[in-house]
């Protein structure tokens, strides 16, 4: 009988194949300050493409918020979201195909939860053929959303399955009014 080798048998289990759809792997959590600073660069790359596009346009007053809009389009995806609550938890689900667990970033302060993806995948036009229209500009997300509750953050978990991710957030205990008894002075 042959004796397997540690080299041969780490060889024989990257062979074996993997049932990838199966496996869901989490974002990354990380703290609200770094998706601030996030959403600041975001801002400001906006506002320099938005200004390009004022003076391409000769300077021509009076259409700076199409402008933001124009710019914005180009420099993130849009992410739609939908936000169930239960009892106890709130349940939060946003498409963002072509993304991978580890491109995602969650963060969830008191009831704000702001959620980023950038990915290095990227379509670049064909050199060969002139694009007419081209809608699918961005290979990042951003989207900040304001919970109806805040939520317990060290609990919150996530997944990401083919092309969706979905947050659990367990809801805080709320706080009952408490009646203040005022002494005389």
């Amino acid at each position: 009988m042959k004796k397997t080798t540690e080299m041969e048998t780490k060889e024989i289990t990257a062979m074996q194949p993997t049932n990838a759809a199966m496996e869901t792997i989490s974002p990354t959590f990380v703290e609200a300050e770094k998706m601030f600073e996030k959403l600041t660069d975001i801002t400001m790359e906006t506002a320099r493409r938005a200004f390009e596009f004022f003076r391409e346009r000769g300077g021509e007053w009076g259409r700076e918020v199409e402008d933001w809009f124009k710019a914005e389009s180009e420099i993130l995806r849009p992410v739609p979201v939908e936000i169930r609550e239960s009892k106890d938890n709130l349940f939060v689900k946003a498409a963002v195909p072509d993304f991978k667990p580890d491109e995602i970033e969650v963060s969830v302060k008191d009831n704000m939860l702001i959620i980023s993806g950038k990915t290095e995948s990227r379509n670049e036009p064909d050199e060969e053929a002139n694009t007419i229209v081209r809608e699918w500009r961005s290979n990042r997300f951003f989207r900040q959303l304001t919970l109806p509750s805040p939520v317990l953050a060290e609990k919150v978990t996530a997944k990401l399955t083919n092309g969706m991710l979905e947050l659990t957030l367990p809801k805080a205990a709320e706080h009952g009014a408490t009646k203040v008894a005022v002494a005389a002075a």
